[in-house]
C-alpha cells in the first residue's frame, strides 16, 4: 500500500465508530445493554487507536481531503455521549426528574466542550473532564450506583468539565504513560468483560474497572499538583 492508501485505510479506520455507534443505539433500543456496551467498547478500542496511526501515516499532508478531527469527534459525540446518556435514562437507573436533568447536562454541557478549543494542554492531556460518560455509565451499570449518587457524579464531572483541571490522555500524555496506557488497556478489558457476563454482581469486572477508573480519572490532576500545573 502507498503512503496515501495507507492514510486513507486510517480515516475509514476512524468511520466504522460510526457503525459501531448505530449498532449500539440498535441495542440500546431494545433494551440490551449488555450488547450494546460491548458495542461501545469496540469503538473505544477503534477510538484508541486510530489517533496514532493518524499521526503515524500523517493523514493531515497524506489525506487531507478527510477532516479526521471533525470525524473523530462527531463520533466520539455518539459514543462517548448521546448513547451513554440514552442509555441512563431508558435504563431506569436515573429516571423522572433526575434523568431528565441528567441527560439536559450531559449532552449540552459536552456538546459546549467538544467545541471548546482550548480542550488540550500543553502536554496533550485535556483541560477538563473530557466528556467520556460512555466510561461513567458503564461503570455505573456495572456496580448497580444508585440514582442520588448517579446524580452526583454527573454533576460534579459537568462542572469538571470547564474547570481547569487535567485529565490524562491515554496515549499522549507522556507523563506516566507507562502505566497510564497499561490501565486504559487494563479498563477496556474489564469493561468488555462486565458486559460479556450482563454484569453479574459478583464479577471480578467491576473491581478492575473502579481501580482503572479511578486512576484514570485522578491521574491527571495528581500530576498537576505534583508539578505545579505548568502543562495547562
Amino acid at each position: 500500500m502507498t503512503l496515501r492508501q495507507k492514510a486513507l485505510a486510517v480515516h475509514l479506520l476512524t468511520g466504522t465508530g460510526a457503525v459501531f455507534a448505530m449498532l449500539a443505539l440498535l441495542a440500546a433500543v431494545e433494551a440490551n445493554w449488555s450488547l450494546m456496551f460491548l458495542w461501545l467498547v469496540v469503538a473505544f478500542f477503534v477510538d484508541g487507536i486510530d489517533g496514532p496511526l493518524a499521526r503515524r501515516y500523517d493523514v493531515k499532508t497524506n489525506a487531507p481531503e478527510f477532516d479526521g478531527v471533525l470525524l473523530d469527534l462527531i463520533i466520539d459525540y455518539l459514543t462517548y455521549v448521546f448513547i451513554p446518556a440514552y442509555a441512563l435514562f431508558k435504563s431506569g437507573l436515573m429516571d423522572g426528574w433526575s434523568g431528565w436533568l441528567m441527560i439536559i447536562i450531559v449532552t449540552f454541557a459536552s456538546a459546549m466542550y467538544f467545541a471548546d478549543t482550548r480542550m488540550k494542554t500543553k502536554d496533550n492531556s485535556f483541560s477538563g473532564f473530557p466528556g467520556c460518560w460512555n466510561m461513567l455509565v458503564l461503570v455505573i451499570f456495572a456496580l448497580d450506583v444508585s440514582w442520588y449518587i448517579s446524580l452526583v457524579l454527573v454533576t460534579i464531572l459537568s462542572i469538571a468539565m470547564f474547570v481547569p483541571v487535567k485529565f490524562v490522555h491515554p496515549v499522549r500524555t507522556e507523563r506516566w504513560r507507562p502505566v497510564t496506557l497499561p490501565m486504559a488497556l487494563a479498563w477496556t478489558f474489564f469493561a468488555g468483560w462486565a458486559a460479556w457476563v450482563d454484569f453479574h454482581p459478583e464479577s471480578w469486572a467491576a473491581w478492575g474497572l473502579v481501580v482503572t477508573s479511578v486512576y484514570l480519572l485522578l491521574a491527571g490532576a495528581v500530576q498537576q499538583v505534583l508539578y505545579d500545573g505548568r502543562d495547562i
